[in-house]
């Protein structure tokens, strides 16, 4: 069975694995270098962007890590977003840069300023819920990035939430806090080429409507 990662040192590991398993794939907890071998994709949970930049670094992942976003499909929400672009100020160490966009951390305010926004986002068929959660934002971001959400807030131009690069996304929100799987789905199947089950008992109503 194909098996996908899940960063797994701080975080919203646990619906990230959920979310994943539904879809009829093999998850893997990523704590240690070893957990990356054979995996065919890893997803960067939201969470601690600090907590999780330090235990990196204090138990070797720096390298083999960075040399596996590198190479492979890998999505980033929220905090994971900050590890694999640009920027973050006050971390403990560089981010690993491989999305070309400069990241604001908790951009969008403090927790108690968290909110859920109806996004446009085309790669999944339409519109998606957005859970943000003290959330980054995306700044200038280089030639090769394209956007794949957005969000429209009343009085403001909408503004990118979501990027792809290659086989590196990066999301602002938190897709694995709703029942809908599309942007878990979307990153398998189109970023990552991975052959999945057609039609998931867990399937949402909005999952079918944008595939058709």
């Amino acid at each position: 069975m194909t098996k996908v990662g899940v960063l797994a040192l701080q975080g919203d590991v646990a619906r990230h694995v959920a979310s994943l398993e539904a879809l009829g794939v093999d998850t893997v907890r990523v704590t240690e270098p070893r957990d990356l071998d054979g995996l065919a994709a890893l997803v960067l949970p939201g969470g601690e962007s600090t907590t999780m930049m330090t235990l990196i670094e204090a138990g070797g992942l720096r390298e083999p890590l960075g040399a596996f976003l590198r190479d492979k499909p890998v999505m980033g929400t929220c905090a994971g977003v900050i590890l694999l672009g640009k920027g973050g100020a006050g971390l403990p160490a560089a981010s690993f840069g491989v999305l070309d966009v400069e990241v604001q951390r908790n951009a969008y305010g403090r927790q108690i300023d968290s909110f859920s926004a109806e996004l446009e986002a085309p790669a999944v068929g339409g519109t998606f819920p957005g859970v943000f959660i003290r959330a980054p934002r995306l700044a200038a971001a280089g030639p090769g990035v394209e956007v794949i959400a957005t969000l429209a807030r009343p009085g403001q131009s909408p503004e990118p939430v979501g990027i792809r690069a290659g086989r590196t996304v990066g999301l602002c929100f938190h897709p694995e806090l709703t029942s809908d799987l599309r942007f878990h789905r979307w990153f398998l199947r189109e970023v990552a080429g991975l052959r999945l089950p057609t039609e998931s008992p867990a399937m949402t109503a909005s999952e079918r409507a944008g595939e058709r």
